[in-house]
């Protein structure tokens, strides 16, 4: 039996509802429909035996994994390695307002994320790096059974893009990552293989019409 890391996205804040920027610097609560698509994923996953369960150190990220904690066994450990990117002075802004106020660093940024951070904030490159180190940790303690990682947008993006051999500087054009959703990597001897990518299959039809963003 292989290792498998279940990367699980937040629920919908009104930040992520809205398409705003909300990195590691901001730190909403999950809106009525987040708080059920969280227990969607625990309800779902309820038989699933987790050797584990990590979560970032962002209440939305907590308050996400929590439901899946009820009557396990588990703590939930809660790192910072696996926060959001930190998007700096673009942080609660719109997409609009960071084009028309930092033009030239989100154009920069648009064309390769890897080295070119928000203004004031983190590169693809530095998440990888961060959240990496914290998957060298738990591949080492774990060699098999299944492991819950309930993380953000960008940076589940980036750590899958750093598994699969994907240029980080395209997280943003090569995988989705809507809310609620999880993916799937099984750890094999030939290296990491993607099972799923962004499963909303949890969800009820109704949950699954809200915005993804």
């Amino acid at each position: 039996m292989a290792l498998k890391l279940y990367f699980l996205r937040h629920g919908q804040t009104a930040l992520s509802r809205d398409d705003t920027f909300c990195g590691s610097g901001l730190d909403p609560e999950l809106t009525s429909d987040g708080f059920k698509m969280a227990q969607a994923f625990a309800t779902t996953y309820r038989a699933t035996k987790w050797q584990a369960i990590f979560c970032s150190a962002l209440r939305r990220a907590i308050t996400t994994a929590e439901p899946v904690l009820e009557g396990r066994q588990l703590k939930l450990q809660s790192r910072a390695e696996l926060n959001e990117i930190a998007y700096g002075q673009w942080e609660g802004l719109t997409k609009d307002k960071v084009a028309e106020d930092y033009h030239d660093d989100y154009i920069s940024w648009l064309a390769d994320p890897a080295w070119h951070a928000p203004t004031g904030g983190e590169t693809a490159v530095t998440v990888s790096h961060r959240a990496l180190t914290l998957l060298d940790e738990i591949c080492e303690q774990f060699h098999d059974g299944n492991v819950l990682i309930v993380s953000h947008k960008a940076t589940i993006r980036i750590i899958v893009c750093s598994l699969l051999g994907i240029d980080v500087g395209r997280f943003r054009y090569r995988l989705v990552c809507p809310v609620g959703s999880v993916t799937v990597v099984e750890f094999t001897s030939e290296g990491p293989l993607l099972h799923s990518l962004a499963d909303r299959s949890h969800f009820t039809e109704e949950l699954r019409s809200l915005p993804g963003t």
